[in-house]
């Protein structure tokens, strides 16, 4: 009998608790919305977790990035200025201090991580994974958000981590909140399903809760608002997840932990790492935030210090403190920079820190997990969101009272995204210096008066070390995570040895530098859609390995193998020289179709794998928590094959009576304010005899709207009168 066999016979016996309300008792939190520029508060405190010698540290840093940024920028002046500068030349060296200083300071920040991580850790907060668990005297809400997702993959993350809690001991301590967004009406009704059978399986009556709203406002961060408003008051912490999150019990409970052993704390950011994955695009990415991940992540906590960020997901909260600190407003004008916050979690931490709470990245904490797209199209589309989000935080930039490391966040996330414009226009630049050089008769004697000929030329080998050198600066982190992880006997194995890490990591950074070209076309594409006004909205995030059809490839990559194209043509007929400069980022746009679709399959990605490349030591050796919830995500599959809302409703009556049960109260409507969709529903659900006649007309928000009103539900299952499987559900008609 297996793991998973064996849990649920054990925890069954534990009997169903069937009455028991889907929600706990409320108990209201005041979360006020915060003023961005009226905010008259003191400055922000210093905590009592800042490291000592943390200005030292910053200015270790920064220090070392701009002397670095200033031999480049030299160098840069050298190779251009041999007989005076341009305006072209002067544009170009401004651009390349701009690029070359954000990998600079990526660069120092990864050799710190590198000696903190080759010294054994920073041991943050005092955490140690060696020690034994702490005992808990506080209540912490585990909040797992989820809008459209797959139940059965959520039930499964939800069980794997109440079971490992389970060993820990300290699960009484702990409550489960599945809180949904979803808008598609059969997967919602089958989160309530699903719900209900975690429920009987684990036997978590008492502590496993769900909530549905029924607009979801403010996307995720209204969802948790919402939580913290009305059932906050009875928690001390709450952790926050994403539906693709999985943290083992141990790291949960080292996490409360330290809350409690540091009141002024108030957020605790872990590092997940990638797992799961199949596909070989999100195998790379899998590796990649293994091998070298934890090096950039332990050097930006080293000088982040109590000043740290925050992510969205795998982080434990003091309850209150988000509350009092991060109600956040809506800013001014239309989306894309208006309205409600996209890019919430920065602008929390920062509101937090704003406050005098402590915000910490930790690291070395292990035990934390989650899911990366997995294809280029899936990290794009979720990449556009991404960039509008930290591009709102421009009208959040002067906000009073922040303390500078938050304004040092968020203008870090806006560079993340404006740095691909920035490398466009320094290729365009290099190509305009090519045509002025090639096309421009040169002024060899200007009107002031000179003893010398102005000879515009190029220092061709300073220019070839000056490139080696920003390839250092760039692929460094790589290589000091490899060496890392080769001084580590358990980490060394679960990458494949010296031979295999060394492969894996040289197809990583081939396949990375042809993707970058594109992710740079299609963030450049992005920022000038928002700045002229182009909202991206809001679509469920793509988990799934499944592969993608060509005709979505070529529909998506066609523009940039087409901009590939021109842009060799052009350069090639500017200079043979240019056109082999620009090499590698006009074949990585070229082969953009082609690439997009090989590394989206998962043939492949299992091809590597099966071959020693791409390995990482959760899959050479899985964590007990990722294990038993991929097993239970088969068994769930399996057994509960997609299944229409109302038929399911009209087949299962204990379905039925708990879905009416959870139904939220009428919302309070002004006069005279109308529900169309549900008014429309309704009377298409009274023009018709039969339920296939009813789903033919309904759409999905009208389907949604009668699901969410018990008359409609009444009307929906009586119409199934004629399917067999409504028989047993129409006796509560």
């Amino acid at each position: 009998m297996d793991r998973v066999r064996r849990d649920e016979l054990r925890l069954d016996r534990r009997g169903s608790h069937a009455g028991t309300p889907h929600l706990p008792p409320e108990h209201a939190l005041a979360m006020p919305v915060q003023a961005l520029r009226a905010w008259t508060g003191p400055r922000p405190a210093r905590p009592a977790s800042l490291a000592r010698g943390m200005a030292w540290r910053r200015l270790a840093v920064f220090g070392g990035a701009a002397a670095l940024t200033a031999l480049a920028v030299y160098q840069m002046h050298r190779v251009l200025a041999v007989a005076g500068l341009t305006g072209i030349e002067a544009g170009l060296i401004g651009l390349f201090t701009i690029i070359f200083g954000w990998i600079a300071l990526a660069f120092v920040s990864a050799c710190a991580g590198f000696i903190v991580l080759m010294r054994g850790g920073s041991g943050q907060l005092g955490i140690d994974e060696a020690a034994a668990l702490p005992e808990l005297h506080a209540r912490t809400a585990i909040l797992m958000p989820t809008y459209n997702e797959d139940p059965g993959r959520v039930a499964a993350g939800i069980e794997a981590m109440l079971r490992s809690l389970e060993e820990t001991g300290r699960l009484p301590s702990f409550d489960v909140f599945l809180l949904s967004d979803t808008t598609d009406p059969d997967i919602w009704i089958a989160e309530e399903a699903a719900f209900l059978a975690l429920r009987e399986r684990t036997g978590g009556h008492e502590r496993l809760y769900y909530r549905r709203r029924r607009k979801n406002t403010e996307r995720k961060a209204g969802n948790i608002a919402e939580w913290c408003r009305r059932f906050g008051g009875a928690y001390d912490h709450m952790l926050v997840l994403d539906a693709d999150s999985l943290l083992t019990g141990e790291t949960i409970v080292r996490m409360a932990g330290a809350m409690e052993a540091h009141p002024g704390v108030g957020l605790i950011q872990s590092l997940p790492l990638i797992v799961n994955r199949n596909t070989l695009f999100a195998r790379l990415q899998q590796f990649a935030a293994r091998l070298y991940g934890p090096v950039i992540a332990n050097g930006v906590a080293w000088w982040h210090g109590a000043d740290s960020n925050y992510w969205g997901h795998n982080a434990i909260i003091r309850t209150r403190a988000f509350a009092e600190s991060a109600g956040l407003p809506h800013l001014h004008g239309r989306p894309p920079f208006g309205g409600h916050i996209l890019s919430h979690d920065f602008v929390e931490a920062a509101l937090m820190r704003r406050d005098g709470w402590a915000v910490h990245l930790v690291p070395e904490l292990g035990g934390s997990y989650e899911e990366s797209p997995p294809s280029l199209i899936a990290l794009a589309a979720r990449d556009r969101r991404w960039c509008q989000g930290n591009l709102q935080h421009m009208a959040v930039l002067p906000a009073r009272g922040l303390h500078a490391m938050s304004r040092l966040h968020l203008a870090m996330g806006i560079m993340s995204y404006l740095a691909s414009p920035l490398w466009l226009f320094y290729l365009i630049g290099g190509m305009l210096l090519g045509l002025q050089v090639r096309f421009i008769r040169p002024e060899y004697f200007p009107s002031q008066f000179s003893l010398f000929p102005n000879w515009p030329a190029i220092d061709p080998e300073r220019a070839a070390w000056l490139f080696g050198g920003s390839m250092f600066v760039l692929l460094a982190p790589k290589f000091l995570g490899y060496i890392h992880a080769m001084s580590r006997r358990d980490l060394r194995r679960g990458v494949g040895g010296p031979v295999g890490a060394v492969l894996s990591l040289l197809l990583e950074t081939l396949i990375s530098g042809l993707v970058a070209p594109i992710m740079m076309v299609i963030q450049s594409v992005a920022v000038f859609e928002i700045l002229t006004g182009r909202d991206a909205g809001w679509r469920p995030q793509r988990r799934d390995d499944g592969s993608i059809a060509l005709r979505e490839v070529f529909r998506a990559h066609l523009r940039h193998t087409l901009f590939g194209l021109a842009l060799g043509a052009a350069a090639y007929a500017v200079s043979p020289y240019l056109f082999l400069w620009m090499l590698p980022v006009i074949l990585g746009l070229v082969v953009a179709v082609p690439l997009s679709a090989l590394t989206a399959r998962r043939d492949l990605g299992r091809g590597a794998r099966h071959i020693g490349l791409l390995l990482i030591p959760e899959e050479v050796d899985p964590p007990e928590v990722i294990g038993r919830a991929n097993a239970l995500a088969r068994r769930l599959r399996a057994k509960a094959p997609p299944e229409e809302a109302v038929r399911c409703l009209a087949r299962d009556p204990d379905l039925l009576e708990a879905h009416l049960a959870m139904l939220p109260p009428e919302p309070e409507r002004t006069r005279g304010a109308v529900d169309v969709d549900l008014v429309v529903g309704l009377a298409k659900a009274g023009d018709v005899l039969t339920l296939d006649e009813a789903l033919g007309v309904l759409s999905g928000r009208e389907k949604a709207a009668l699901l969410g009103d018990a008359e409609g539900v009444r009307r929906l299952v009586a119409l199934a009168r004629h399917d067999r499987a409504a028989t047993p559900a129409l006796a509560l008609m």
